[in-house]
């Protein structure tokens, strides 16, 4: 082929209208694409069985029809994992591409908190605003939330959100449906009455409203916070768009945390509660609808040059009872048959397992399904390698990019994937669950408090359990360990733990994150107030 001047120059990084392009060759033809944009929406406590399109039996009963129509006209990975099974950790996973025993963030930090993220991870929004993308973050962030450790200062340049759950702070009107709390000027005059309220309700803080680092609304409206964030994604995309500037979109949605719907206020303790099931439904179809609004916004603005990637921090709230999502049909029986439930903070499927979509009209295949073993984890190297950026070459990652499975329908995911211990059982962050294939290991078991009450008990196992995944999605019934299907999946995984335990040990780059809690590291925009009063009007 014989190549001009002018096409050699195309191999070169271009400047244009403050954008980078990429030289492609396609069909033997030069052409250049722009960078893409990437919408990353990460929903709180979400159930692999919530997303209609997981569960084809009940998608006339459908809480997701804009989930499902992603589906349709994206791909479904339906084995898609958290990289962590509370909060935090999972989000640091994502944002960082490195496990929790790498970047120190191994369990939730708190409203007292001192610190978050550490200072020495770099972040996936630091990465790509450094080459050239705007990013902006919208939701829940709890990563730290004083000083350094907030968004803006962590590679966002806009951020509008909660800096942790929806449920740690109390709100004028009840803010969650589950137990129904008091009002924050009630809950302040218990407090200054010595007098104790519901023992899940925060009452000394009132949950603020972040835009950048200024609390705008202190205590916030829950009912109004879904037209909130939906209007300023669609501002965030309308400006990028404005711009030419590539954009990173990271939106983190705690719909499902603890249920809330403004069809179904419950204004007092004493007011009677709708059917559970309801509350729990009609706040999926609230963010079910925020998701159709981000998409058809950004149809209408760069349908092929964007991509949208929906996934879960963690599974089900078990303890909530039928305010939480539904596992579908992984409902770790070994364990519930022991006490105990096996969703969020378990390392069983149901809480690690999340449903997940991958959406790009013209580069992922529509109507797709990909079971390839892949992570949260590998959000921060795909993104950067469909961004044409580098990771840091001085630290360790777990992640993988998994371009290949995007774009070209390949099932190579990873070998082998470490699920960390999340409060269950076991130390914060040890990685005593791995997965190889169809086979899954547990070298420590326990159970969350289920809706019963009810907590199973921590057991290690020497020999580890070990369950067939292809046959047992339930993870009820273990293999026989003197079977040779045993001894060689054993072998297979123990070796696995060992070398990663290694490399993570000799990790050049290991963070520690500071758990320290402080009263005055609450947020508060005045704290002459309980409840930190404040408005934007």
């Amino acid at each position: 082929m014989v190549v001009s001047v002018s096409q050699l120059l195309l191999f070169g990084t271009l400047l244009f209208s403050g954008l980078l392009y990429h030289a492609v060759i396609q069909n033997g033809n030069m052409t250049s694409t722009r960078r893409p944009n990437f919408i990353i929406i990460l929903a709180d406590d979400i159930g692999w069985g919530d997303l209609g399109a997981n569960q084809q039996e009940r998608q006339k009963l459908s809480n997701t029809p804009n989930l499902d129509l992603m589906a349709q006209e994206g791909m479904r990975l339906t084995d898609f994992h958290s990289p962590a099974s509370t909060c935090s950790p999972s989000r640091a996973a994502l944002l960082t591409g490195r496990h929790g025993l790498r970047n120190g963030v191994t369990h939730n930090f708190a409203v007292g908190s001192v610190g978050g993220l550490p200072l020495s991870e770099t972040t996936l929004a630091e990465i790509l605003h450094q080459n050239g993308y705007y990013t902006a973050m919208i939701g829940k962030w709890h990563l730290g939330h004083n000083g350094p450790y907030s968004p803006t200062n962590r590679g966002f340049d806009y951020y509008l959100g909660i800096p942790y759950s929806n449920d740690m702070g109390c709100t004028d009107q009840p803010g969650y449906d589950i137990p129904p709390c008091l009002p924050c000027q009630m809950q302040a005059y218990h407090f200054n009455k010595k007098q104790s309220g519901h023992s899940s309700c925060y009452s000394k803080v009132a949950l603020p409203l972040f835009e950048n680092e200024t609390i705008v609304e202190q205590p916030l409206d829950l009912w109004r916070l879904t037209q909130r964030y939906t209007s300023t994604a669609l501002d965030v995309i309308l400006k990028a768009r404005k711009q030419a500037q590539p954009f990173l979109l990271y939106m983190a949605l705690a719909h499902m945390h603890v249920p809330l719907s403004p069809h179904f206020h419950v204004p007092l303790p004493s007011a009677p509660h709708p059917s559970e099931g309801a509350v729990y439904a009609a706040s999926l179809r609230d963010m079910d609808e925020l998701v159709g609004a981000i998409k058809n916004a950004s149809d209408a603005s760069e349908k092929d040059n964007t991509l949208i990637w929906f996934t879960g921090d963690n599974g089900p709230w078990d303890q909530k009872c039928l305010y939480s999502g539904s596992v579908g049909p992984f409902q770790g029986k070994w364990q519930t048959s022991r006490g105990g439930g096996s969703a969020k903070r378990t390392t069983w499927e149901g809480g690690h397992r999340v449903p997940t979509v991958a959406y790009w009209p013209g580069r992922v295949p529509a109507n797709s399904t990909s079971s390839a073993l892949l992570s949260g984890l590998d959000i921060f190297p795909t993104l950067l390698s469909l961004a044409g950026v580098k990771p840091l070459p001085d630290r360790r990652y777990d992640g993988m990019d998994a371009t290949d499975v995007l774009l070209h329908g390949t099932e190579t995911g990873h070998k082998f994937l470490f699920h960390p211990n999340s409060g269950a059982a076991g130390k914060y962050g040890d990685l005593q669950t791995v997965r190889m294939g169809r086979h899954k290991a547990f070298y420590i078991t326990g159970g969350a408090e289920a809706c019963s009450g009810s907590t199973g008990k921590e057991e290690l196992h020497d020999p580890p359990l070990i369950f067939d995944l292809s046959q047992d999605k339930a993870e009820e019934t273990t293999l026989d360990p003197t079977t040779e299907e045993y001894r060689e999946a054993e072998e297979r995984g123990r070796r696995a733990r060992e070398v990663l335990l290694y490399d993570i040990a000799t990790d050049p780059l290991l963070s520690t994150a500071d758990y320290t809690t402080d009263q005055s590291a609450a947020p508060c925009c005045d704290r002459r107030h309980a409840s930190c009063r404040c408005s934007s009007g």
